[in-house]
């Protein structure tokens, strides 16, 4: 099949061949709409996609279409979630695409090997209105599509529209992953109707004044002080004492109602919100905020003008930072975690009794995050902060069921669902530098499937990327857990990472689909992303609309700016299409290793074989790899090239991937 060159080509192509383009993706010819970008499937009117799902799915729409049933998963008959460790991934930040719905239209241009689906966080944010600070569980308004509930009254709200969203990728064959994020906004919903689930600290200008272990007593002394004076945000009875109040005999739903009011009078949650901010801002209570990487505890307010914040109502804040840093140490000022250990001597000294865990706070956590992947019919959770780990002395040898808070969600979701996967966000860090102990050992007592890894943070065919890829691979081996071969992820596509993306980017989706015993990872936006050879406008990274800030250097201003490399979209496309012609034949058939990737680094070229077929990939971009060795004579057919057909059969070009057959 003709597939375009450039950028524009690709736009004059859809222009002119749309329509068979569409009948080869209806008719199943092809799992994806061919040469189509993902800027254009955007632009199809929300009648055209019902009209090419109808075409595609049949019966299966209607059902779907109803959000009070689910429609089944794929992976329905499978009986645990090791399918996780060869799926390949696409993340997806929704605020790039605006809505859930445009989810539906992004997957017309994913191809049946990339299975599953991850939704980055979905919920009301907080502070600086980042993805990742939650400040309910309610569900992102923002991500609402008026369009399409004009085209399918019914579907007049966002939790409603995210449900079908789900049941349309699952009849599409799709796998949905959610977040789980074990922290909130510091002053959420959340917090304030639950103050006993978190930890929380008294300020006096530049020095905390007390961080004992049951300070959340006065905070809800405080909240009930506001109650006294301003009511009941509704019309109903509530607990006058605090202890009934922020106990299971008034349950979390009416509280939320008492203080904040109705779900949907999203402007009065917030003003009653900034209210009850207030109140323990006058008293100096403030939720303590996250950290990461050791020491993780012992805190102290940061003297430096710059640390100093004034809000819109006059309020002066302060960041903090560690007593006792170490290289990856950071305090996260917006967020605060869960309490779930009591602490050592009433925290006089920032100690966790991890021999005392709070039951009430997992018991929460665990309930809350069910009933979500219970709700929109989730099939795997991807665990944020997974490398979060607090014992000092290192990852025990045995670990009990209140280890790891993401370990621990995973069960409880299994308990209806066998198959709910945990992929982890770890690095695969050296011991000590993320958490405590070794990362992999986390890892393997946690009952992670899978890990991000970091290899998309590193340059393709560098010795770093080299030897990194093949200590990946023989975790994969070795352990439970297996890495992914990450191309890029969903929220860290900012100008730090330009530099890892100037060359590579072919044989690093030509790894993902063809690697066959690992999974992998690709971030929206990767297919089209320009070359920066210096920093683009803000607007161009996905990872800067993972938050919303209209001022300084992580500002932006309208919506995410599709790149126009359609060079690099035509050579995916080939390989999306190579990968459709053989890949379902070479499901079960195991891959094996010709030439394993080399543990010093130095060696650039890795030769594997599955069936018939033999691939090699010369990870070296600046210079071509002499394979004569490997003794594959004109027997062996080339039938793809990354490159093109302008390939010698004993030279692997800088930067190709090859398969022969």
């Amino acid at each position: 099949m003709h597939i375009p060159q450039t950028y524009e080509d690709f736009h004059e192509n859809w222009q002119a061949n749309f329509r068979t383009a569409i009948h080869q993706y209806t008719s199943y010819e092809y799992s994806f709409i061919p040469n189509l970008l993902p800027e254009q499937a955007l632009k199809m009117s929300d009648l055209q996609v019902l009209e090419i799902l109808q075409q595609r799915l049949g019966s299966k729409l209607m059902q779907a279409l109803n959000p009070d049933i689910h429609s089944p998963s794929p992976l329905i008959y499978h009986k645990n979630a090791d399918w996780l460790k060869t799926t390949n991934m696409v993340g997806i930040n929704v605020r790039t695409i605006q809505n859930f719905w445009n989810i539906i239209k992004y997957t017309f241009t994913l191809s049946a090997q990339q299975q599953s689906i991850h939704i980055l966080p979905i919920w009301e944010p907080g502070v600086v209105a980042s993805l990742y600070g939650m400040s309910s569980w309610n569900i992102n308004p923002e991500f609402y599509s008026p369009e399409l509930a004009a085209t399918v009254p019914t579907l007049n709200t966002v939790e409603k529209q995210l449900k079908v969203v789900v049941n349309i990728l699952h009849a599409m064959n799709k796998i949905v992953g959610m977040d789980v994020i074990p922290h909130t906004d510091r002053y959420s919903e959340v917090v304030l109707a639950n103050p006993q689930y978190f930890e929380w600290l008294q300020r006096k200008d530049l020095t905390i004044i007390n961080h004992s272990a049951r300070l959340h007593e006065r905070v809800q002394q405080q909240i009930m002080r506001y109650l006294f004076l301003f009511r009941s945000a509704v019309s109903m009875p509530y607990p006058g004492e605090a202890p009934v109040f922020f106990s299971a005999q008034f349950p979390e739903s009416e509280r939320l109602k008492v203080l904040f009011g109705q779900h949907r009078d999203y402007s009065s949650r917030l003003k009653r919100r900034n209210q009850i901010i207030q109140f323990l801002y006058n008293e100096g209570l403030e939720p303590v905020p996250a950290t990461m990487a050791p020491p993780y505890r012992g805190l102290e307010v940061d003297p430096n003008p710059e640390a100093k914040t004034i809000d819109t109502d006059g309020r002066i804040w302060r960041d903090y930072r560690m007593i006792h840093p170490q290289k990856m140490s950071r305090v996260f000022g917006p967020l605060t975690r869960y309490k779930l250990y009591d602490c050592l001597n009433d925290n006089a000294n920032w100690e966790i009794n991890f021999d005392a865990p709070r039951q009430e706070v997992w018991n929460y956590v665990c309930q809350k995050y069910h009933e979500v992947q219970t709700i929109y019919n989730f099939d795997f959770m991807r665990g944020d902060m997974s490398h979060v780990q607090m014992r000092p002395s290192g990852v025990p040898e045995q670990v009990d069921e209140f280890y790891d808070i993401h370990k621990a969600i995973k069960r409880y979701c299994q308990s209806n669902k066998p198959y709910f996967g945990y992929f982890a966000e770890t690095f695969l860090a050296p011991p000590n530098e993320m958490g405590y102990g070794d990362e992999v050992e986390h890892l393997v007592q946690s009952e992670a499937e899978t890990t991000l890894g970091d290899l998309q943070s590193m340059i393709v065919g560098s010795e770093r990327f080299v030897s990194e890829f093949a200590r990946y691979h023989h975790i994969a081996t070795t352990t439970s857990v297996v890495p992914n071969f990450t191309i890029m992820t969903a929220d860290k596509d900012d100008p730090r990472f330009d530099e890892f993306y100037l060359a590579g980017n072919e044989v690093r989706f030509f790894c993902a689909l063809f690697l066959t015993d690992l999974p992998s990872y690709m971030g929206l936006g990767f297919e089209v992303r320009d070359i920066h050879y210096e920093p683009a406008p803000n607007e161009h990274y996905t990872k800067l609309y993972v938050f919303q800030v209209d001022k300084g250097p992580k500002a932006t201003s309208g919506a995410y700016v599709w790149g126009k490399n359609g060079r690099l979209f035509h050579h995916l496309n080939r390989i999306k299409h190579i990968g459709e012609q053989i890949l379902p034949n070479l499901q079960d058939i195991p891959l094996q290793w010709l030439v394993q990737p080399d543990a010093t680094g130095r060696r650039k070229h890795i030769v594997w074989k599955i069936g018939a077929y033999i691939f090699a990939v010369n990870f070296d971009v600046k210079k071509p790899i002499n394979i004569v060795h490997l003794q594959l004579d004109e027997s062996f057919e080339v039938i793809f090239s990354t490159i093109g057909d302008a390939f010698e059969h004993y030279l692997l070009d800088a930067g190709e991937g090859r398969i022969y057959k």
